[in-house]
């Protein structure tokens, strides 16, 4: 998204893509930081598989600077600031078939931007495909479609944040709205999706947005879940209350006039 022109050696806002000999490529490939076998409704994922597994892995790096992330340990780390351990796509396929007796099926993409490195994800689902395993990925969504095109039609199943629906809150979190609905409307040509956004104070909690911002979904398909959770104060922004309770059943209720599931999260 920020198409970032790197000098050799350099790494680009990311963290995780970098020149090297004249081609930026990336850098965070198969190195992974984090590991475990979640309930697939924690992606969270309520209409995909409800009540099944699946192998959630990140790595390191984001393309955003959110001050409220819950994985900055990771996401905002670079490669010689944190420990991996490296699997090729064949190994963590394998890993996966491991744990389908205890109800896996799959893989998710997660806590850190996984679009960042999506090669790793094309790869790794070439091979889960043969195994007939599922593909998730939980992403930003703040990523061009001419860099992971190629990678939408192996993805099943969609987690994206809509972090909010004003150009001015994406661009105070380093991103773009704009970028953010094209890429929701072409996943959700090929695979199943779902969209979450985290109700900040202040931030994003307007009424008219969430009436806005429900319509809009609506009208790619109103049966595309949305996820609206609740804010705790995290990292860099300590100075906020946690969203009232009653705020976040409130613009569920406004974005449930539109959509037909909507469901709250953290509460």
């Amino acid at each position: 998204m920020h198409h970032c022109r790197l000098k050799e050696g350099q790494t680009g806002r990311c963290r995780a893509r970098k020149n090297i000999e004249g081609k930026v490529v990336c850098a965070n490939y198969g190195r992974l930081t984090s590991m475990a076998l979640d309930p697939i409704e924690k992606k969270p994922l309520k209409r995909f598989h409800p009540g099944s597994r699946i192998l959630s892995v990140g790595s390191y790096g984001c393309n955003l600077s959110c001050p409220f992330c819950q994985n900055h340990q990771i996401s905002m780390a670079g490669e010689d600031e944190i420990q991996t351990v490296f699997l090729s796509p064949r190994e963590l396929c394998e890993k996966a078939l491991e744990t389908v007796p205890l109800g896996n099926i799959g893989v998710a993409f997660t806590y850190n931007e996984p679009m960042i490195g999506y090669e790793y994800i094309r790869d790794t689902a070439v091979f889960l495909k043969k195994e007939h395993l599922k593909t998730v990925a939980v992403t930003n969504g703040s990523v061009s479609l001419e860099a992971v095109g190629e990678v939408m039609p192996l993805v099943d199943a969609w987690n994206i944040d809509l972090k909010g629906f004003t150009k001015k809150y994406y661009e105070k979190l380093g991103g773009n709205l704009s970028v953010v609905q094209s890429f929701i409307k072409e996943a959700a040509k090929y695979g199943h999706v779902e969209l979450t956004t985290l109700i900040v104070p202040e931030e994003n909690d307007q009424e008219e947005e969430m009436e806005e911002m429900a319509k809009w979904i609506a009208d790619i398909d109103p049966n595309i879940p949305l996820h609206v959770t609740r804010f705790f104060p995290n990292w860099q922004m300590q100075d906020r209350p946690p969203t009232e309770v009653d705020m976040v059943y409130h613009l569920a209720r406004i974005a449930g006039k539109h959509l037909k599931y909507v469901y709250t999260g953290n509460c």
